[in-house]
């Protein structure tokens, strides 16, 4: 079974989405980027988001949708922004009726580098050879979806019933 991954690297400002497909065992890259929002009123930032968000999932008709789980941030104002963003986008997935599963960024850095821990630059690399794209050059929040998207292929191993429920 063919499924498209859309990840999701969630932010106030700069959001990172990968989009990959997964056949069978295999993962081919589709799509990476960033939404960059200019807007410094947090409530136009959240609109310009959706807008752009809901092209994208129009464009590329994602299976399934992995996002980033907040992690701890020492900045409390940048935390709730990112809430607020997360929060948004799970609507709009859910709204969307497209399956969606929460990614830790321990377990994104393990699904591509079998360390819970690595560094930007392994993630990167490692998404780069995945995906078998030796010259990806897209910006950390674009690698990060990309991690993102492949360890959601990695938790959900297909469809197992026409009522979109999933199993591990």
């Amino acid at each position: 079974m063919n499924m498209k991954i859309l990840g999701i690297d969630p932010g106030s400002s700069r959001l990172g989405y990968g989009l990959i497909e997964k056949r069978g065992s295999q993962l081919k890259f589709l799509k990476a980027g960033t939404l960059e929002v200019e807007e410094s009123d947090p409530n136009q930032k959240l609109l310009y988001l959706a807008k752009d968000l809901k092209k994208i999932m129009a464009n590329f008709r994602p299976s399934l949708v992995a996002i980033e789980k907040i992690y701890f941030s020492k900045n409390v104002k940048t935390a709730i922004e990112v809430a607020q963003a997360r929060g948004l986008i799970i609507f709009l997935v859910l709204d969307q009726q497209i399956p969606i599963v929460e990614i830790s960024p321990q377990q994104a850095k393990s699904a591509v580098t079998s360390y819970g821990a690595a560094d930007k630059g392994a993630v990167a690399k490692m998404v780069s050879l995945l995906l078998n794209r030796p010259n990806l050059k897209e910006l950390d929040d674009a690698t990060d979806a990309l991690a993102i998207a492949i360890a959601g292929a990695g938790l959900y191993k297909g469809c197992i019933t026409s009522d979109t429920s999933w199993t591990l």
